[in-house]
């Protein structure tokens, strides 16, 4: 029996196999899952419908789970049809659910073309599909050492 969150088979099957700077894309419902990603790295779909699942409540998840040493943000355009001013306010939700989990990691926010640059490495193991229709949603974890 699991003691953490994450109950996904398919999911904690890859995680097993993860080791220290691989990484795993927690993507939202814009992004081209289907072609921005690493040449290893799985597609779990668990978009339901807009907004189920969100990013955020995957991160819960995955954090319960394994060792996060850094994360990625996808940054936000200045100008533009998609342009906002200061920090998405899902990236609030992201401190609240790091801090919660007793981690002290900083956001890294990363120009749009550099996090897909990224993601499309060999060590992407793992894109998780969500349904989340918050604008600038994509987090790349980079998995970091069990120390205990």
């Amino acid at each position: 029996m699991l003691r953490h969150q994450l109950i996904h088979p398919q999911i904690n099957g890859i995680l097993g196999t993860a080791g220290h700077h691989s990484s795993i894309l927690i993507a939202d419902g814009n992004y081209p899952a289907a072609t921005k990603r690493g040449p290893r790295s799985e597609l779990v779909s668990l978009n339901l419908m807009p907004g189920v699942v969100t990013c955020n409540q995957v991160l819960q998840a995955i954090l319960s789970a394994i060792p996060i040493e850094s994360i990625q943000t996808m940054e936000t355009e200045k100008d533009g049809p998609y342009a906002l001013e200061g920090d998405p306010p899902v990236w609030e939700e992201y401190r609240q659910t790091i801090q919660a989990a007793g981690l002290e990691i900083d956001l890294q926010p990363t120009e749009k073309w550099a996090f897909y640059d990224a993601v499309t490495t060999p060590d992407h193991i793992l894109t998780i599909q969500t349904a989340d229709q918050q604008r600038y949603a994509n987090l790349l974890l980079s998995v970091g050492v069990r120390m205990d």
